[in-house]
């Protein structure tokens, strides 16, 4: 019996090892965090900034970021230690978490706002958007950004990461920065009246903003990125 006959009747024997000689198997195990999956941590985020208890928020938030990263980490088959997965994961940024005043003054601001209606949900959103923002600059840097060879995400590497990602933050609003803009999609043949026009293409590029926005962060990540290796 030759050794491939062996390894297949190995193989047909024990069926915990047959997944991972098929290549479609390890595809779907190494399938990357989607914009579905992200979003789906982007609602915890918000969900957890929407808490009205002081310390919790953040709490609730931290748990939210730190399985973000570690699933997608883990979906590129890397690991990362516990040090970068926290720093990663701080709502305060690479400075560490925030004292138990700057704590208490984050709840009564969140309080204060909540008085004025629509303002209480100025925080669950941001909160929302930042992790959004985390999980999909991070998948972005391990898919097409990351030089280092190591299987493993340290709290160096990750310190890095995070500085790149709150600069692109400031990046994305900066006229240095230029999103692309996609066209408004022109029909063969136009059939609408005038005032039909002008609101679809007041529409289109509403829904659209979502989509130039994020655009500008990639855009804006990449520049801080090429801004930390020069």
């Amino acid at each position: 019996m030759s050794p491939s006959e062996r390894d297949s009747n190995a193989d047909a024997g024990n069926p915990s090892r047959a997944p991972l000689r098929d290549p479609v198997a390890r595809g779907i195990a190494r399938q990357p965090v989607g914009p579905g999956r992200v979003g789906t941590y982007a609602v915890l985020g918000a969900a957890a900034g929407s808490v009205p208890l002081p310390w919790i928020p953040d709490a609730l938030t931290r748990r939210v970021r730190g399985a973000l990263t570690q699933d997608i980490a883990a979906r590129h088959g890397l690991s990362i230690t516990l040090e970068a997965r926290d720093l990663l994961a701080e709502p305060a940024g690479t400075e560490g978490p925030r004292g138990v005043g700057a704590q208490a003054m984050r709840f009564v601001t969140r309080r204060v706002l909540g008085r004025f209606g629509p303002l209480g949900f100025v925080p669950p959103i941001r909160s929302g958007l930042e992790t959004f923002v985390l999980g999909h600059l991070f998948a972005r840097y391990v898919e097409t950004q990351r030089t280092e060879r190591a299987a493993r995400i340290d709290v160096e590497e990750a310190r890095e990461l995070r500085r790149a990602i709150d600069r692109a933050h400031v990046l994305a609003v900066s006229p240095e920065v230029h999103g692309h803009v996609d066209a408004s999609p022109g029909a063969s043949e136009e059939l609408r009246d005038t005032v039909t026009q002008l609101v679809d293409g007041v529409l289109m590029r509403f829904a659209g903003a979502p989509e130039w926005m994020l655009r500008r962060i990639e855009a804006a990540f990449d520049e801080a990125i090429a801004r930390r290796e020069s």
